[in-house]
């Protein structure tokens, strides 16, 4: 299973050794528990982006799609439990669960198909997801590429930052 970002566990643990008064929208900004950030992922120095480009970088080189996916089954209790939620009303957290443990092994086989390639780069990354039949499959999807830098003066991203050390 991919690992979290040192990354983001320091800023996590900066956050939440600050006082502020506004509440930003992602959680380790908010001071969230370490345990909540199971719903981000370590792409060992591989920048993901959604975008077709990577601001203050340009493409060097487009190494093709790359493609991670992922199958996951629901235990009976999980199932169970799911039905007994849908009547209660309220969110089917072992299901949540389950959709980010597969997006997340989705986004390490992708990171790791760029690595071998000798992308440090996905551009345009997508998800798909489905049910099969009682199963959960997941597909992350992307263009593979060398990015590097426009202009050297400009802070490393983070994710980039963790491999240039």
């Amino acid at each position: 299973m991919v690992q979290h970002t040192s990354y983001i566990l320091q800023q996590t643990k900066k956050t939440m050794s600050s006082s502020s008064t506004t509440q930003p929208s992602n959680p380790q900004a908010r001071g969230a528990d370490l345990q909540d950030l199971h719903c981000y992922t370590e792409t060992n120095g591989v920048i993901t982006t959604t975008m077709f480009d990577v601001p203050g970088y340009r493409v060097v080189r487009v190494l093709g799609a790359v493609y991670g996916l992922t199958v996951r089954s629901r235990n009976w209790a999980m199932g169970t439990g799911m039905v007994l939620k849908s009547v209660i009303g309220g969110e089917l957290t072992g299901f949540t669960t389950l959709l980010y443990s597969a997006r997340n092994d989705a986004i390490g086989r992708i990171v790791a198909e760029t690595q071998g390639r000798g992308g440090n780069a996905i551009i345009a990354m997508r998800f798909e997801s489905g049910d099969l039949g009682g199963f959960c499959q997941v597909c992350a999807y992307g263009t593979a590429a060398i990015v590097e830098k426009i202009d050297p003066g400009v802070e490393e991203h983070p994710q980039l930052a963790e491999t240039a050390r």
